[in-house]
Formats: C-alpha cells, sequence, structure tokens
C-alpha cells in the first residue's frame, strides 16, 4: 500500500481518499497546500493512505459479502499498519481522521467503530450509508460498518464524547441531506458534535474543500 506523509510533529491526520482514490489525490488537489504553514511549523502531520474501493464497496464483479470482507481487510491494515507507524514517527496524543465525500465516510466509520484511536474525526461533503453498494443483501458486517444504522441504534453515546467529531457540508452540495440526517442521528444518541453548513452556493468539490481543511483541521 503506498502513502504519503507529510509534516514533522504535531496532530497525526489519517486522511482517507475520495471514491476510488489514490493517495496522492489529497496533494495533487491542493488540499495539502491549505495547511502547508501548519505542516512547516510542526502544527500537523498528514498521513495519506491509499484505498481498496474497487476491489470492496465499488467491486460489482464480487458479491455484495466479499465487498465487506475486502473493507474489512482494509480496515486491519489502517489498524495494524498505519496505526502503529504513526506512533513510532510521532508521540502527539492527537488522532484525526478525515476525508472528503466517500472518504468522509471512510473517517466517520473508523472514528465510531475504533473510539479508542482516535481524538478527532472531521468529515466533509460526506454520504455515510454504504447499502446502495450491496444490491439489497444485508449482514452483521454490512450493519456494523453502516454508520446511520449502528450509530442509531447506540445506547453508549457517551463513550464517543471524547472525540470532537465535525459534520461540514456546502448549501448546494448533494450530501447536505446526508449530513443532516447523521446530525439529528448523533443527537438523539446524546453524541457531542458540530454541524457546519457553509453558505456562498458552496457546492461538492475540492474548492469548498480547501477551506473547510483550514477551518477544522488543528
Amino acid at each position: 500500500m503506498d502513502m504519503l506523509v507529510f509534516g514533522h510533529d504535531g496532530p497525526k491526520v489519517i486522511v482517507f481518499p475520495t471514491s476510488q482514490g489514490r493517495f496522492y489525490e489529497y496533494e495533487d488537489n491542493k488540499m495539502v497546500a491549505a495547511v502547508a504553514d501548519r505542516l512547516d511549523a510542526g502544527q500537523l502531520q498528514i498521513y495519506c493512505v491509499d484505498s481498496v474501493d474497487s476491489e470492496s464497496w465499488y467491486n460489482k464483479r464480487a458479491h455484495p459479502y466479499w465487498r465487506v470482507q475486502r473493507h474489512l481487510q482494509y480496515e486491519r491494515y489502517i489498524l495494524n499498519d498505519v496505526i502503529p507507524l504513526m506512533w513510532r514517527k510521532n508521540w502527539n496524543p492527537r488522532t484525526i481522521v478525515t476525508g472528503c465525500s466517500f472518504g468522509a465516510y471512510h473517517a466517520l466509520n473508523f472514528a465510531f467503530r475504533h473510539p479508542d484511536k482516535v481524538t478527532d474525526c472531521v468529515s466533509m461533503a460526506g454520504a455515510f450509508d454504504i447499502k446502495k453498494f450491496l444490491d439489497g443483501w444485508y449482514s452483521e458486517d454490512a450493519y456494523f460498518n453502516n454508520p446511520p444504522d449502528y450509530l442509531a441504534n447506540c445506547t453508549d453515546g457517551w463513550r464517543y464524547n471524547h472525540m470532537r467529531t465535525v459534520l461540514s457540508t456546502g448549501e448546494w452540495d448533494m450530501c447536505w441531506n446526508d449530513n443532516s440526517r447523521m446530525a439529528a442521528i448523533l443527537g438523539s444518541r446524546g453524541i457531542r458534535h458540530e454541524m457546519y453548513v457553509w453558505g456562498d452556493q458552496s457546492y461538492h468539490d475540492w474548492p469548498w474543500w480547501r477551506p473547510m481543511a483550514r477551518a477544522y483541521l488543528g
């Protein structure tokens, strides 16, 4: 698995790519440049991981069972390889997960599945319901990777309240409703979160995600 690392100190940030995206897209779309001063000052350290979306959720050639299993393999890679590497390189106590669009799904799902590993979750223009990738099939593993379902039934929301959870989107973003729904679910479970809807005709694309990164990472 390929990865890019930027910065030398400060809170550690895992960046999940957008749908079927690659480890270099965050840099290519000037997201790294948006926080370059913080990287240079030792106020952030960014780890841009690769994805296997084309082999998991988007793999229509495979049965949905295997799509979920491939995603779980990817999650184990983040848990067993990426996070230990981050801690060897940087002992800062904060670990942030973030992503834009489908990367926001990965970030939020990882944070709520593994709250002991994460201190902050910054979601930008996310869509969180993965049932649309499963062709009507469902299972326990699918349920526990679908935040709108497992969080709606959460009875111990207090255990997530050490995290700062940010849901940010634009007023013209196609995922606005997904964020509104997730905010309502979190609120109903007593889970602390922040919801931001940007104005100025903001939409679902990098020009708006760059200032969001500037506003919420750090």
